[in-house]
């Protein structure tokens, strides 16, 4: 956008009028940064910071029953969030992380020996069942469930 002298200096000196009202009227600028920094605050949290992207979690994955070649005789559903467990189980463990008294002792083993002791494993600890309806092999319509299906939480074991 093209201004001449005149309105860029009209546009600086409303701005700079501004700035010295928000400077006269504090309790207004303050309360505008307090606001401000409770926003970065709650948007800080959205991000995790890199290290705990690293430890035991569950990822999701959903598995596409047409993928896998199944879509003849799979009705419903077309596929379902499976999920993984994958992660980092290191010292020191935190409650949620999920992590077993032995992994615990396991991990505090490896720290002393890493040669010889490995670092507990990131596993699903918690599972549910997952329903299926399908064709079988006497065309009979079947709905079953299907047990340990998806990862609802993980942990070190």
């Amino acid at each position: 956008m093209f201004h001449s002298q005149n309105e860029d200096e009209r546009i600086q000196l409303s701005r700079r009028k501004k700035r010295s009202a928000d400077i006269r009227n504090l309790g207004e600028f303050k309360t505008r940064k307090v606001r401000k920094d409770s926003r970065n605050k709650r948007n800080s949290y959205k991000k995790k910071p890199n290290y705990l992207t690293r430890l035991c979690q569950r990822r999701k994955l959903y598995v596409d029953f047409g993928d896998l070649g199944w879509e003849d005789w799979v009705i419903a559903p077309v596929g379902y969030t499976a999920n993984y467990c994958y992660g980092e189980c290191t010292y020191p463990m935190n409650s949620y992380m999920n992590a077993t008294n032995h992994a615990i002792i396991q991990t505090l083993a490896h720290s002393l020996n890493s040669s010889y002791v490995p670092k507990p494993c990131c596993a699903p600890i918690k599972l549910s069942t997952q329903s299926v309806l399908y064709i079988d092999d006497n065309s009979n319509i079947v709905l079953k469930f299907y047990k340990n299906m998806v990862v609802r939480a993980c942990g070190c074991l």
